[in-house]
């Protein structure tokens, strides 16, 4: 059903969001735009305000590169400015801050490197990228129900709300707006309008003899560029990502292209094709990643080429995506303070403004009954702060990033915090202004 509770069922219009499904679609758009020669073209001097930390990487990174996300940025740079209110503009101009891993020699999924190659092809071709992707790829092939707006899927009348489980009951929580990261995963679609795009893949940019996109143009989308998984054992087989596309290879040496996309607020799809069988499914769901939706594409593929089910894939999947949740996640247990913790100093010591060059500008309010508040972001998002022991408190996370509990850290002299989970690559420290 569309929304738990109410009894609108799902057909072929109706919209869901696509998550990261939406790259190998932003893929397509820009192999229409700029053809085969155009995924050279630097990104830097399209987009104001975009730079990486190198200035050299800054000058020679490409719209290939940062599609394939060889670009050295840190997996998923900028996802948690995204979390905290900030707008494409503000994440694209702020990826300088990032710490750089080798130049074309290592992989890291990035939805704002993604992003911003997007962006520079739209920005040079004077369009912003939404009438860009309409223009180029969704009114030509009659994806009808297709739109790289949130506010296209919001105000849609046949749309699927996202689920996360609750107590263990599925109900329609949150609504995600991913418009800051529209190519890399705010695009919105139906089972008709997908199963259209499907058909352009698989017909080398054809639909009814029509040639939408450049079939060279296309065929340059699904080349490996970058190794996103080694092999692991003697027989391991090398994974790759191509141009927007998971690239790899079957057992009988088949092209085989795919993509999932994941909203922890309430979304799974995928994608998967084999272009020389001209095989291909494409699975939307509007839940949070439980595996349901890469299971049925294994499913798929499994009684295509053999007749049957070769496993049950969703205990497989599902655990996939529990390793990653639980990634993040603080190895302290902040809702249990250890026995004989020191106090806290007087709230009005931690409390006045502070600043980080990446994450702006934060607060720390200290209430009439003593209780701290941490504001952060641009349309400030209100934490209470927990004491856990001496100088460290804790909050609860909140977004499609969310780790559960984090830690704050007020340094001795006061002049600092430290944000635990916004300070992987080291930027989660904030200084008093």
């Amino acid at each position: 059903m569309r929304k738990a509770g109410e009894g609108a069922p799902v057909d072929a219009d109706t919209v869901f969001q696509l998550a990261s499904v939406s790259k190998p679609i932003a893929s397509t758009v820009v192999s229409g735009a700029v053809g085969t020669e155009g995924w050279t073209a630097p990104v830097a001097p399209n987009v104001p305000g975009f730079a990486l930390k190198d200035p050299w990487v800054t000058s020679h990174v490409t719209v290939a590169d940062l599609f394939s996300h060889r670009s050295g940025l840190p997996d998923h740079a900028g996802d948690l400015l995204e979390d905290l209110g900030y707008d494409r503009s503000y994440i694209l101009s702020h990826l300088r801050y990032e710490p750089l891993a080798p130049f074309r020699a290592s992989y890291a999924y990035t939805n704002f490197g993604l992003t911003a190659a997007a962006q520079a092809v739209a920005d040079e071709k004077g369009v912003p990228w939404e009438k860009l992707a309409a223009d180029t790829l969704y009114k030509p092939a009659g994806m009808n129900s297709t739109s790289s707006r949130f506010e296209d899927f919001a105000k849609a009348s046949d749309r699927a709300w996202g689920h996360v489980k609750v107590g263990g009951v599925w109900k329609a929580e949150f609504v995600r707006d991913p418009d800051a990261q529209s190519p890399a995963g705010g695009v919105s679609s139906s089972a008709r309008d997908m199963a259209t795009w499907l058909r352009l893949q698989l017909g080398d940019g054809k639909l009814d003899g029509r040639q939408i996109i450049g079939a060279d143009a296309l065929e340059r989308t699904h080349w490996p560029e970058a190794v996103s998984s080694p092999p692991h054992a003697p027989a391991g087989r090398t994974g790759f990502y191509g141009l927007g596309w998971n690239v790899s290879y079957d057992d009988e040496g088949r092209l085989r292209l795919s993509h999932t996309g994941a909203f922890a607020e309430g979304a799974h799809t995928n994608v998967t094709m084999l272009p020389g069988e001209q095989l291909g499914i494409v699975v939307l769901t509007n839940a949070s990643p439980v595996g349901v939706a890469d299971a049925v594409a294994l499913d798929f593929f499994d009684i295509a080429q053999t007749g049957k089910i070769s496993r049950d894939w969703i205990p497989l999947v599902n655990a996939l995506y529990e390793q990653e949740a639980n990634a993040g996640v603080s190895k302290t247990d902040y809702a249990h303070p250890p026995s004989g913790a020191a106090p806290a100093k007087a709230a009005g010591t931690y409390a006045g403004t502070y600043a980080s060059g990446y994450y702006g500008r934060a607060e720390v309010v200290a209430g009439a009954d003593g209780a701290l508040t941490l504001r952060l972001g641009p349309k400030p998002q209100s934490y209470r702060l927990t004491h856990y022991d001496g100088d460290t408190f804790s909050f609860v996370t909140a977004g499609e990033n969310a780790v559960g509990r984090t830690g704050v850290t007020f340094a001795p002299d006061g002049k600092s915090f430290t944000v635990e989970y916004l300070n992987a690559e080291g930027l989660g420290t904030f200084t008093r202004g």
